[in-house]
């Protein structure tokens, strides 16, 4: 059973036995230095999570057009994020074990195949129960891509450029938002509402050709694997929750730390994301295009920033990084709900820097949580933490849901703000983690 203390930075070179080529200045120079298995490995990635978030936004950017063919209302409609995300715990924490036991790669193929199989199923639901239950079923892979998928390329990147290269991984997410956003606009401007949301759950059957390519291309870094195969106690969740001892500290303390971080930055993240195409439809009166036009400022931010808070979580490190976009989404968050009515230019405008704080906080997770853990825990350890967290910020959104109908959408989304405050209190129980290599 693992009693390893939660690591202090500490400088080392990149391992080349996970094929990597020295580390590499510039822009992208952390791409050529993962070497050709860590190059696939970061597609088998991206690809998964930038899928990940196209089936995940299918339910967010249909949710007025489930609540008028169901007759929902707000906390109805804001019961199925919480659903989804409440799962995606379960899923997320067997996923890490998964990895832990029997390898990266094949916890990623299962949780690609199994949110692509329930976000189809959900256009075929005849009811609200019905769909209910198959948004939950997709939480369950929903849950486990991120944290399987960030491990993989977790160890095969360099310490000195984790960070960066982990936040590419990241920026996934917003293209897998585009890629959402741009289908919302194309399928409801052809198809009528009572029809266009089953499409729009049906076009979920996409990631299914990624796990074609992931079976046949995309393979686990050697060197951890091997660490992670000499180990008798991976993926045991008794060694995440052991206390320390005098002699021995153990990881109960980071566990619980890096829960309460998840917790507040995806409480304030989930938020958002559910609920501002309802807000900018339901109460700005913008059309389906218009609505289009403004999260495309929103996700044009966010993919700035996820790639801009890699290389800062590098240079600042993770802590500072996540403190400094803690406090800069806190911020927008409450610019953006108290925007007057009339001042929708503003409202355009403003969607840039908060799709970039609340996008670039996130950035320093993969690595962050890679490095909290040792190498025969690290999946359970980040599998548990990440989804722990999002299943407790799931609260989150079904809050501002039960609120909406008397503080209006926009004044409720002020909840999001206090997630922030939750994670910028919660490092203060974590070590700073750069440098750290990866067995």
């Amino acid at each position: 059973m693992s009693t390893t203390p939660p690591p202090q930075a500490v400088t080392s070179g990149p391992h080349p036995a996970n094929g990597e080529h020295p580390s590499r200045d510039g822009a992208f120079g952390w791409l050529p230095a993962l070497g050709p298995r860590g190059r696939r490995a970061f597609a088998g990635a991206f690809g998964g999570y930038a899928l990940d978030a196209y089936d995940y936004f299918t339910l967010p950017l249909s949710m007025v057009a489930l609540a008028a063919y169901f007759g929902l209302d707000s906390g109805q409609t804001g019961l199925f994020t919480t659903v989804t995300l409440v799962v995606s715990a379960i899923g997320g924490a067997a996923a890490g074990v998964f990895a832990d036991r029997v390898g990266r790669v094949r916890a990623l193929m299962i949780t690609v195949t199994t949110y692509a199989v329930f976000t189809v199923a959900c256009g075929f639901a005849p009811d609200y129960e019905t769909l209910l239950v198959f948004r939950a079923l997709q939480g369950l892979g929903f849950g486990g891509e991120w944290a399987v998928g960030a491990i993989l390329v977790a160890e095969y990147a360099s310490a000195r450029q984790r960070g960066r290269t982990l936040g590419a991984v990241q920026s996934a997410w917003a293209v897998g938002w585009a890629l959402a956003a741009i289908a919302y606009t194309l399928v409801f401007s052809f198809v009528g509402d009572d029809l266009a949301w089953r499409v729009m759950f049906w076009t979920g059957a996409l990631p299914a050709l990624l796990v074609v390519w992931l079976r046949r291309r995309v393979h686990d870094a050697p060197q951890a694997t091997a660490a992670r195969e000499r180990s008798a106690a991976r993926g045991s969740f008794a060694a995440i929750f052991r206390p320390g001892t005098a002699g021995a500290p153990g990881l109960l303390r980071t566990t619980v730390f890096a829960g309460l971080l998840s917790t507040g930055v995806q409480g304030g993240y989930y938020t958002l994301a559910t609920w501002i195409p309802t807000y900018l439809k339901s109460e700005r009166g913008l059309s389906v295009v218009g609505t289009g036009g403004y999260l495309a400022f929103l996700i044009s931010g966010a993919l700035l920033g996820y790639l801009t808070g890699g290389y800062l979580t590098d240079r600042l490190g993770r802590r500072r990084n996540i403190w400094l976009f803690a406090l800069l989404s806190a911020v927008c968050v409450l610019a953006y709900a108290h925007i007057p009515g009339s001042a929708d230019t503003l409202l355009l405008v403003l969607g840039f820097p908060l799709g970039f704080c609340m996008s670039a906080i996130f950035s320093g997770f993969g690595s962050y949580l890679s490095e909290l853990y040792p190498t025969e825990v690290r999946g359970t350890g980040q599998g548990f933490t990440y989804n722990a967290g999002r299943a407790v910020g799931a609260v989150f959104p079904t809050l501002v849901g039960f609120l909406a109908d008397s503080w209006g959408v926009g004044g409720a989304l002020v909840f999001g703000a206090a997630g922030y405050g939750l994670a910028a209190l919660a490092l203060l129980g974590l070590p700073e983690t750069r440098g750290k290599e990866l067995a």
